[in-house]
Formats: C-alpha cells, structure tokens, sequence
C-alpha cells in the first residue's frame, strides 16, 4: 500500500514538478489536494488528452478526479487509500505533463 506524503516530502515534489513550468501554469496544492487546470485549443483536443491520461491513471491503478468544461480540464489529484497525497499523484501530474505538450 501506498503512504501519503508529509508535508515536506509534498513540498519537495511540488517544487521538483514545478520547475519547468511557467508561473501560470504550475501546479498547487488546494484541500489537501495537488491541483492544476489545464487548457486546450479546443474541447476535442482536452478530450483526447483525457483520454491518453486514462490510459496511464488505469496502469498505476489510479485515478484522478476531473471535471471538463469545453477547453478546459480541473485536475484534483489524492490518494483515498492513502489519507492523502502520495507518491502516485506526483507520478500521474508528470504524465499529465508529458501529454500536455
């Protein structure tokens, strides 16, 4: 079983996710949660980003809570397993970043 983070080891992966991107679109944590909106030329193209994401959340046996809105998808990521956030919700946010690109 997966352990949630402290929140040193949330702030040292928030930090390490973070680095490469743009102020405006970084990552946050929100509720307990690690959070991020992302926005799309259109609603097709954050469809299929949706769904290669899918993908990757069904391999690590993970999945996010989401909420899409035409262009726009609202990422709340935790681990209910877990009480929290944990290893699992870093590695799904880079995949999330890799297929944003």
């Amino acid at each position: 079983m997966v352990e949630a983070y402290s929140a040193e080891q949330i702030s040292e992966a928030l930090e390490e996710l973070n680095k490469n991107l743009d102020a405006d679109k970084q990552w946050s944590i929100v509720n307990d949660k690690l959070c991020k909106t992302f926005q799309f030329k259109s609603f097709i193209w954050a469809f299929g980003w949706m769904g290669q994401v899918a993908i990757w959340a069904e391999k690590l046996k993970h999945h996010p809570e989401w909420f899409n809105v035409y262009n726009k998808v609202d990422i709340q990521l935790t681990t209910h397993d877990a009480g929290g956030i944990s290893e699992l919700d870093f590695k799904l946010a880079q995949k999330m970043e890799l297929y944003a690109k």
